[in-house]
C-alpha cells in the first residue's frame, strides 16, 4: 500500500506549485494537500510522509507530537532559519516568519525532519541539515499563441509583480519607472501592492497598481494578454541571497520578456539577451535604456520570447 502523503500549506501557494508538487508528482507519491487549521484522521499519520510549506502550523505540531508521522519533511524557498536574513522586512513579516518558521527548528531536528530547499545557496548554508535542492517547474498552462507575433497594443505594459518582502526594490524602481513614462507616453506601468505603494506611486500617470490576491487568482491574471515586458529586480540581502528564480516562470506566462537583476540567483535560468536580460543593479539607467530598446523592437522581443518558452519546455 502506498504510503500517503500529507502536504501542509497555509493555502494554494507559489512555494508549493513551483517546488514541491513537481517534486512529490515526479516521485509518484499520492498526495494530500491541506490547510493549518485542517488535519487527517490520528490513525492516517501512522508511517505517513508529512511535508510542511514554509510553515509549522500550532494544529499539526500538536498533532504529530501525539501521533508521530513516519517521516517529516519542511521545505523553504527563503532563508527561514536566521533571524539576520529578517531585517529589512516589514515588521509583521518577520514576527509571521519567527512564529511560524524559525522557532519550530528544535522540534524539527527532535523528530528527524529532513529539510528541503530551493537553491543551492540555501543547500550550502544549511549544509548540516543534509538538504536536497529542487529547481522550480513551471506551475503555469501557457498559452498556445504564446510567442506568436501579436498586433502592437497601442499602449504597452511594463510590469513588476512583488510581494510585500520586495518593498526595497519597489522603492528601487521608482526612478526608473519614473523615466520610462517620461519618455514614452503609449506606456504603462503595472504593479502590485497596497495602499502605500499606490501612494508611492502617486505622483506618476499611467500606473496601475494591483492588489495582492490569492496564487490561483493570479495564474490566471498573469495570463491575461496585454504585457510587454516584465522587470525583476533584486537587491544584494542575506534574504534575497536564498530565493530561487521563479519570475521567470511568471512574466513568460504573461507573455513578455523578463528583464532580469545580474545576480546568481537569476544566472542558474537566465542566458542574457537569449532568454532575457541580466542587468546590474547600480545602473538603473541601464535598465531604463534597456527596456525602451525592447519596447521599440517587437522583433527581438518575440524572439527573446520564443528562446523563453524553449527553456521551459526543456
Amino acid at each position: 500500500m502506498p504510503v500517503p502523503v500529507f502536504v501542509v500549506q497555509q493555502c494554494p501557494n507559489p512555494s508549493t506549485e513551483f517546488f514541491v508538487a513537481p517534486a512529490l508528482s515526479e516521485a509518484g507519491e499520492s498526495v494530500q494537500a491541506f490547510t493549518f487549521n485542517e488535519t487527517p484522521a490520528p490513525e492516517d499519520l501512522m508511517g505517513s510522509t508529512v511535508v510542511f510549506v514554509r510553515y509549522v502550523p500550532s494544529a499539526w505540531k500538536a498533532l504529530l507530537k501525539k501521533h508521530p508521522a513516519g517521516r517529516v519533511v519542511f521545505f523553504m524557498d527563503d532563508d527561514l532559519f536566521d533571524l539576520h536574513a529578517f531585517r529589512g522586512m516589514p515588521w509583521h513579516y518577520q514576527r509571521k516568519l519567527f512564529r511560524l518558521a524559525w522557532r519550530h527548528q528544535s522540534w524539527l531536528r527532535s523528530v528527524g525532519a529532513e529539510v528541503w530547499v530551493s537553491s543551492p545557496w540555501l543547500a550550502q548554508k544549511y549544509a548540516n541539515w543534509a538538504p536536497r535542492v529542487f529547481e522550480p517547474s513551471n506551475p503555469h498552462k501557457l498559452r498556445s499563441s504564446l510567442g506568436e507575433p501579436l498586433p502592437a497594443p497601442v499602449m504597452q505594459t511594463v510590469f513588476y509583480h512583488g510581494s510585500a518582502s520586495h518593498r526595497a526594490e519597489l522603492e528601487w524602481l521608482v526612478p526608473v519607472v519614473e523615466q520610462l513614462l517620461a519618455v514614452r507616453d503609449d506606456v504603462c506601468f503595472e504593479v502590485m501592492g497596497d495602499r502605500k505603494v499606490r501612494d508611492r506611486f502617486a505622483h506618476l500617470p499611467r500606473v496601475h497598481v494591483v492588489h495582492p490576491m490569492s496564487w490561483p487568482a493570479y495564474k490566471a491574471f498573469i495570463q491575461r494578454p496585454g504585457r510587454t515586458v516584465g522587470l525583476a529586480p533584486l537587491l544584494d540581502s542575506a534574504f534575497n541571497a536564498a530565493r530561487a528564480p521563479t519570475k521567470f516562470y511568471d512574466i513568460t506566462a504573461a507573455g513578455a520578456v523578463g528583464v532580469y537583476a545580474d545576480t546568481p540567483v537569476y544566472r542558474r535560468l537566465i542566458s542574457h539577451q537569449k532568454n532575457g536580460l541580466l542587468l546590474p543593479m547600480d545602473e538603473p539607467g541601464v535598465w531604463v535604456e534597456e527596456v525602451l530598446n525592447l519596447l521599440s523592437s517587437p522583433g527581438v522581443c518575440s524572439e527573446l520570447l520564443l528562446h523563453s518558452l524553449a527553456s521551459i519546455d526543456q
